[in-house]
């Protein structure tokens, strides 16, 4: 490594799965030293040991290599380093930079609530340590008696020139004397964040911005403990279509359940990038390449942006179609046997080129590849039924004439080639000369065709389907009517 490289680290927590924001976090780091040539850390930071899990930390690690997010070193885990996070504080201690602080509960109590009627930091643990001095401090302490150790906020101004915000102030008269250790031994967030962030060699830290109440403690920090200050980044917040804060309410927040729903990772990925950073122009689609080379700190807005579910799956039916013949015919095939084995059986019993054709027909519609998958159902065995909404409608109100109008449909298209102009003329003149509108053969054809009330152009569908198989479907739709009609 030279002092010039580039080094940035994702931190999440295994307290729960790999959420949008954490993801859009790790993304933007990621592009950067993808397009700098730099180091990219994960740390999982696992102090929290009542409510980590291996669970989430797999699902994290899951989430990330789903999303295409290599890393150069780790997973580390910031348990690890203990010792270390208590030798930075005992030598805080040692330079007078903090101090060990004895009060009760009861005096914590009574602190805040004179704070509160104040309005302003009083610092009375200070003012206690102060009184109590270093010797007496020392003695309790090889007593064994308990005490946290606070940092010893040091006057003036805390300033930093933003990567996204711009020149960010904080008067340290308002920040208290933070507990960096407690009293049973363990480090808080601040210190060992700080700590581990010096023993990386992070360079640049970006985060949301819901951090940024913790940068001006942590610069004070790295300056008491004598360690260079990274360069700190904090991105807007994603909310939700009503604009308050992304949550659990606004629907699926984890990143595994857009996996599930069949979203591609390449939309996610272009998704998520475009969640507060735009290249500069009307560009949308981007292939991870292409975003590599156009991403830059410079573009990363300073307004909250809005996580629309309507536009990644827009961008995902983008990518869909991106993608090669033998591409999606793979994908296609673990969506259904995600759904049943013995769909992906039936659709490997096909003809490739047929399979390619039936994507091919339902991608146009398709926004996903589980959406894809319900709709290539139909296709790949005998019809299990008819909507019951659609079919309510369209079969239901009169079966029999329903029934007439398909035998009389099959007769006339008997006499044409399968193609889709010979059989659209022959429906509409069909209609015609029966006095009704096209609709009256379409749509009841479309459900014994389908057994739905929506599918790709009909006419192409008859073609996919073939002569024999399409016929059968509308011998099957006229008995159903039959029987209908005699209940």
């Amino acid at each position: 490594m030279t002092q010039d490289t580039v080094r940035v680290r994702f931190a999440p927590s295994p307290t729960g799965y790999l959420h949008v924001g954490g993801a859009r976090t790790a993304l933007f780091n990621w592009l950067l030293v993808r397009k700098l040539a730099g180091v990219f850390v994960l740390r999982i930071e696992d102090t929290d040991r009542e409510r980590s899990s291996d669970e989430h930390t797999e699902a994290i690690l899951h989430g990330m290599r789903w999303l295409g997010l290599d890393w150069d070193e780790g997973p580390f885990f910031q348990g690890a380093g203990l010792e270390r996070h208590r030798a930075d504080v005992a030598r805080l201690l040692e330079l007078g930079r903090a101090y060990r602080d004895y009060s009760t509960p009861e005096q914590a109590e009574a602190d805040r609530a004179e704070e509160m009627e104040a309005g302003r930091r009083l610092r009375r643990a200070r003012e206690r340590a102060d009184a109590l001095g270093v010797e007496d401090s020392d003695r309790r302490a090889a007593a064994g008696e308990p005490h946290a150790i606070r940092f010893r906020v040091p006057d003036g101004e805390t300033v930093w020139d933003d990567m996204v915000q711009g020149e960010r102030r904080f008067r340290n008269e308002e920040i208290d004397d933070l507990v960096i250790l407690r009293s049973d031994r363990t480090p808080t967030y601040n210190l060992a964040v700080v700590s581990d962030d010096a023993d990386m060699g992070i360079t640049h830290v970006i985060r949301g911005d819901d951090h940024v109440s913790n940068t001006p403690k942590q610069i004070l920090l790295y300056e008491s403990l004598e360690l260079d200050v990274p360069a700190f980044g904090h991105v807007p917040l994603i909310l939700g279509p009503d604009g308050k804060r992304l949550s659990k309410r606004h629907g699926a927040t984890a990143v595994g359940a857009y996996e599930e729903e069949g979203i591609l990772p390449e939309a996610m990925f272009n998704f998520l990038a475009l969640l507060g950073w735009s290249p500069g122009d009307d560009r949308e689609v981007f292939g991870v390449d292409e975003l590599i080379e156009a991403f830059s700190m410079e573009r990363v807005g300073r307004k909250s942006s809005v996580f629309d579910v309507t536009k990644l799956q827009w961008l995902n039916g983008q990518h869909l179609a991106r993608k090669s013949p033998d591409e999606i015919r793979r994908l296609v095939l673990e969506a259904l046997e995600r759904r049943d084995p013995g769909l992906r059986a039936a659709a490997e019993d096909r003809d490739p080129a047929w399979i390619d054709g039936l994507i091919d027909l339902l991608k146009v519609r398709a926004r996903t590849l589980e959406d894809l998958a319900d709709q290539a159902v139909p296709f790949l065995g005998p019809l299990s039924g008819y909507d019951e909404q659609t079919a309510a409608k369209q079969f239901m109100k009169d079966p029999a004439a329903v029934a007439e109008r398909l035998s009389a449909l099959k007769v006339a298209l008997a006499a044409v080639d399968w193609a889709e102009e010979p059989m659209e003329s022959t429906l509409r003149a069909t209609a015609e000369q029966r006095g009704e509108g096209a609709g009256k053969l379409i749509h009841p054809l479309r459900l014994a065709l389908t057994g739905r009330g929506q599918s790709p152009g009909i006419f192409e569908v008859m073609v996919l389907l073939g002569r024999e198989e399409a016929e059968d479907r509308i011998d099957a739709a006229i008995r159903h009517l039959e029987d209908e009609g005699d209940t």
